[in-house]
């Protein structure tokens, strides 16, 4: 069973709750990040959080991550996923495995959110499922 668990939030994601509310529902990240906790803790894991809207920041700590021993990585790199070359090298780099998660369901959003940098690199990818993409995410991350 997993042990570390890395959940990364990127740009944007600060707002939840207040952002979009129709799209991206009335949790914050806050409340999101506390259950991950929580979710973990019950399963005899530790969970850290990370936000950042800054491309780099968000590099540095998955670069971190290699060195804290994270076994797993969770990822919703917002709008950094159909942008990013560094997040997706970094992610490679540490060769940690990492779910792919979204809110929404990008497919049927804007044609440019429809390509991830991301998602083939991923163990698998979540999106549609409003925040418990994050709990479903968990879920699998501490049953592999």
């Amino acid at each position: 069973m997993v042990k570390k668990i890395l959940l990364i939030n990127g740009p944007n994601l600060n707002s939840l709750g207040t952002r979009e509310p129709e799209k991206y529902g009335t949790t914050t990240l806050k409340d999101i990040e506390q259950a991950a906790i929580e979710q973990a803790k019950a399963k005899g894991s530790e969970m850290a959080v990370y936000q950042n809207n800054t491309e780099g920041f968000i590099v540095d700590r998955i670069h971190e991550a290699k060195k804290q021993g994270v076994e797993y990585i969770l990822i919703n790199a917002g709008a950094y996923t159909h942008t990013s070359v560094a997040i997706r090298d970094a992610l490679s780099a540490v060769a940690i495995p990492f779910i792919e998660i979204h809110i929404t369901n990008v497919h049927s959003r804007e044609e440019f959110r429809h390509k991830s940098y991301l998602s083939d690199t991923a163990v698998a990818v979540i999106c549609g499922l409003g925040v418990y993409g994050y709990t479903a995410a968990i879920d699998f991350a501490l049953n592999k």
